[in-house]
């Protein structure tokens, strides 16, 4: 049953790279010989720019929150995880419409210093590759801030005490002792962030920054090329492939620290002026990455929300909850079944279903359409091939072409994050209570729902939780793959956002971002109960 699964969820990347592989075509040669280089080396740049923002913005975060005593730490703690329930391009767009030449910013300044036109005086360009990169990093940043927090919070003591008996201070020891203990945590947020940017078609389109997944939207969408547009996917998946396979390997040789909690960490006292420059780093990372976006969106939903909108809201919220809902449920029944056979089952092969399963997250939303496209159009024109021939009703296309290929997509897309939370849940079981019932003469079957399901349950909860708000935030796979006259909240808003009428959207931003709140809160309120 496992491999089924993890051979179901792999069937349509397999599908795609090798018809995209495979394929051959003029559009395909000409795009290679004029733009796709260009396009090539923007989301390698794209790629590199976000990952170091992010790395410096998140490592400090996790240090100051970890090792000093920053006043308000307590509230810092969960406030620097909030920019995570923010769309990357519900900020591109709020801090454009604040910064741009038109916006209330630069208005102001011109106002203040008589300036009259853009040749008298010098402002940043929102629009442009550094600009999406600081979009992306501010709301991609959490992640880093997380792991390498968790792992510095994790470390074992007796090492600083160690180093601090050699005669190193608290920073050196720090520098020389807890920073690279803390590089596994460091590479594995490194490799999150940058699969979460090479994903990202919404803010890079909006910026007018030319990518690899903005070449398929546009290939497949503007030339009609299916095949090259596959073709292209291909690339990018080679190259979110090599990344996960670089990454991998270059953490293997790294021994890892006992993740055991040591509440004794010795806190470094901050001076006044220490603590003057930790708070206004958090501090403006908290406000520029959730707090100012989400004030913008309450302020446009005051003044512009109306009955119409609303009633609209209601049918793709109605969408929205609905995929969400699907995809949260199997997603989590999925990495149920993969995680307990993996602790149950004694054959040597018995991890490989569940890490199969999981690399559908380091496959972008529009390359996962063109999977689902490759995979699912055959099997239709099949169905419909054979109906002719016995006679039927042609039945359409009633999996490409219908909210199934959303959900399958989506499901292989966050099945890893369903799979690494119950994995987490599984392993703090101890391995005694999977033979106690056998011993009482209790068969399997019913030793899982009375034992390990009650000892899973917070885990289901939380992987239930964030692929339901992953799934109602997804953009473009939904873009790409929804039926006729199907919108969801993230589609509504884009097309609102692409029109630059975002306003009348604002009380729909308003409800993604909630939703993306609820883990945060859950998540925050679990951890202060340990």
């Amino acid at each position: 049953m496992s491999w089924i699964l993890a051979l179901v969820l792999m069937t349509p990347v397999l599908v795609m790279l090798y018809s995209g592989i495979g394929s051959s075509s003029d559009l395909f040669s000409h795009l290679w010989q004029t733009v796709l280089p260009t396009y090539l080396t923007n989301t390698l740049l794209l790629a590199i720019l976000v990952v170091a923002l992010s790395l410096c913005f998140g490592v400090p975060a996790a240090a100051i929150i970890s090792q000093t005593n920053v006043y308000g730490k307590k509230y810092l703690r969960w406030l620097l995880m909030l920019p995570l329930a923010m769309p990357a391009y519900l900020v591109a767009y709020l801090y454009t419409d604040l910064f741009d030449y038109a916006g209330p910013v630069q208005r102001f300044l011109r106002a203040s210093f008589d300036w009259h036109s853009p040749g008298d005086y010098w402002f940043f360009d929102i629009r442009s590759l550094f600009g999406a990169s600081m979009m992306i990093a501010l709301v991609l940043f959490p992640y880093v801030y997380m792991l390498v927090r968790t792992s510095f919070e994790c470390q074992n003591q007796q090492l600083i005490r160690a180093s601090r008996s050699l005669g190193f201070g608290l920073t050196q020891s720090f520098l020389r002792v807890s920073l690279p203990l803390a590089r596994p945590a460091i590479a594995v947020s490194a490799s999150l962030v940058l699969m979460e940017t090479l994903a990202d078609f919404a803010t890079v389109q909006y910026f007018a920054v030319n990518t690899l997944t903005t070449a398929i939207y546009d290939t497949w969408l503007e030339y009609g090329d299916l095949s090259t547009a596959n073709a292209i996917a291909s690339i990018l998946m080679l190259l979110i492939l090599f990344t996960v396979v670089a990454e991998q390997r270059a953490r293997a040789g790294q021994r890892h620290q006992s993740n055991r909690l040591n509440n004794q960490i010795k806190e470094k006292k901050l001076s006044f002026i220490e603590q003057c420059v930790a708070l206004s780093f958090c501090w403006t990372l908290v406000v520029a990455g959730f707090i100012l976006p989400f004030l913008l969106l309450i302020v446009m939903a005051l003044d512009y929300a109306t009955v119409a909108q609303f009633n609209t809201l209601l049918s793709s919220g109605f969408n929205s909850l609905q995929v969400a809902f699907y995809v949260a449920s199997i997603a989590t029944i999925f990495a149920l079944i993969l995680a307990l056979f993996k602790r149950l089952h004694f054959s040597r092969w018995r991890q490989h279903p569940l890490r199969i399963s999981g690399f559908g997250y380091a496959i972008p939303g529009t390359v996962l359409a063109m999977a689902m496209l490759a995979t699912l159009g055959p099997i239709d024109h099949g169905l419909n091939d054979f109906a002719e021939l016995v006679g039927l009703q042609s039945p359409g296309l009633i999996l490409s072409g219908s909210i199934f290929a959303i959900i399958f997509a989506l499901v292989v897309r966050f099945a890893a994050i369903a799979n690494g939370t119950i994995s987490s849940g599984i392993e703090q079981i101890p391995a005694s209570l999977d033979l106690a019932p056998a011993s009482l003469g209790v068969k399997l079957s019913q030793s899982l729902p009375k034992v390990h399901l009650p000892l899973l349950k917070s885990s289901i909860v939380v992987a239930w939780l964030l692929v339901f708000v992953e799934a109602m935030k997804e953009l473009p796979t939904v873009l790409l793959l929804r039926p006729f006259n199907f919108e969801t909240l993230s589609t509504q808003i884009y097309q609102l956002i692409s029109d630059e009428r975002l306003e009348q959207g604002a009380l729909g931003a308003l409800l993604i971002v909630l939703f993306g709140l609820i883990p945060i809160v859950y998540l925050n309120q679990k951890e202060s109960n340990v």
